[in-house]
């Protein structure tokens, strides 16, 4: 004989996922049906079904609803755990944490076509299923192909826990194709920049620093007095930049950049001060304020990245380095590059170049003509 039910009007039912629903209906209209988050064992049912049995939803302190044990949200969760103490261990960067959280919680937030979430789903998703997922977001290439690789990063760990033997995002090829990325700047770029911008002024000080740094943005906002160091008399700049895997800096500070810092009128714990004669509170507000100063320099298309993409590529200043002698390995210690084959990326269009003029310099008195 079923035993009554200690709750009248209350009922749960098993959703496809394995997931349990709880639902309560209003005493007095059992057409109004409300759903409750926990169920007769969570000490705090009473409340939600009191509530509910009013009509309305009880807003007591959120309920962390633990995702089936090997569903898609449950893996998200355990990698994302995994990548939290990574970050916490300085072995990952916050940026990435914050964007894949996002790009996997969007993952398991896509419905197939069976109009089921993919998070309620078993993680040992087919390739197909990734496809299908990415091509419905080929109207923006760059977003689809970072999800692929965050969802590929999260299927390596379930590998090494043993929750999953393969990997279904490997075989998801890209579908974004580059159209140059950043734009670099050019010597004429810096001029053009420093006519608005005069010597004294943050902006300048920002691209000065910039140009005989080759320091990513992320650095730009921490530089500081601290970092410099005086090695045989002459005055260097030393640091670990922030991204993983970047080698550290040692640069000596060039005369231009040296005049431009102690020029500066208020000095603070960083290079870079707000008009609050503050450092710049994250690297998103210092963007911000590049992005300000480009376009009040009728440069709208230019960024930070691009003033250190134009060393790489030897155009500005890079380009005096490379037609000097300088090789792949010095220019890639001024850009923190671990790896050659990073630093020969934006140098070959310069080596290029110099070969071919070499190259044609052999047939320069030919007669012709």
């Amino acid at each position: 004989m079923t035993p009554p039910n200690p709750f009248p009007g209350w009922y749960s039912e098993t959703l496809p996922s394995g997931n349990i629903r709880h639902i309560v209906r209003m005493k007095g209209k059992k057409s109004k049906k409300i759903t409750v988050p926990v169920g007769p064992d969570h000490p705090d049912f009473l409340e939600h079904y009191r509530a509910a049995r009013v009509g309305e939803k009880w807003e007591g302190a959120p309920v962390a609803i633990q995702a089936p044990r090997e569903s898609l949200d449950w893996l998200r969760d355990k990698y994302l755990a995994h990548l939290t103490r990574m970050v916490d261990g300085s072995n990952a960067s916050p940026a990435t944490l914050k964007q894949r959280r996002s790009l996997l919680t969007r993952l398991c937030d896509e419905m197939d076509d069976d109009g089921d979430r993919y998070g309620d789903l078993h993680l040992d998703l087919p390739t197909h299923a990734l496809v299908r997922v990415r091509n419905a977001r080929a109207a923006t290439p760059a977003e689809a192909d970072n999800m692929m690789k965050a969802a590929k990063a999260m299927y390596k760990f379930a590998i090494e826990i043993g929750a999953a033997e393969t990997n279904p995002a490997e075989g998801v090829g890209k579908i974004h194709k580059s159209k140059g990325g950043t734009k670099p700047w050019t010597a004429d770029d810096m001029r053009q920049f420093a006519e608005t911008h005069r010597p004294g002024s943050m902006a300048f000080l920002w691209l000065t620093l910039a140009m005989f740094t080759g320091a990513r943005i992320g650095d730009l906002c921490v530089l500081g007095r601290e970092h410099e160091v005086t090695r045989n008399g002459i005055v260097r700049l030393e640091w670990q930049p922030g991204k993983k895997g970047s080698a550290a800096v040692s640069l000596p500070i060039l005369p231009p950049l040296l005049r431009t810092i102690r020029a500066m009128p208020v000095i603070g714990p960083a290079y870079l001060l707000s008009e609050r004669g503050k450092p710049f509170k994250n690297v998103e507000t210092l963007r911000t304020r590049v992005r300000r100063w480009c376009d009040d320099a009728g440069l709208p298309e230019r960024s930070s990245h691009g003033v250190r993409k134009g060393m790489a590529t030897m155009l500005g200043m890079a380009t005096m380095l490379a037609e000097g002698g300088v090789n792949d390995q010095q220019i890639g210690a001024v850009l923190a590059h671990t790896q050659p084959s990073t630093t020969r990326i934006y140098t070959q269009k310069a080596q290029r170049g110099m070969l071919s003029e070499q190259a044609l310099a052999t047939i320069a008195d030919i007669e012709w003509g």
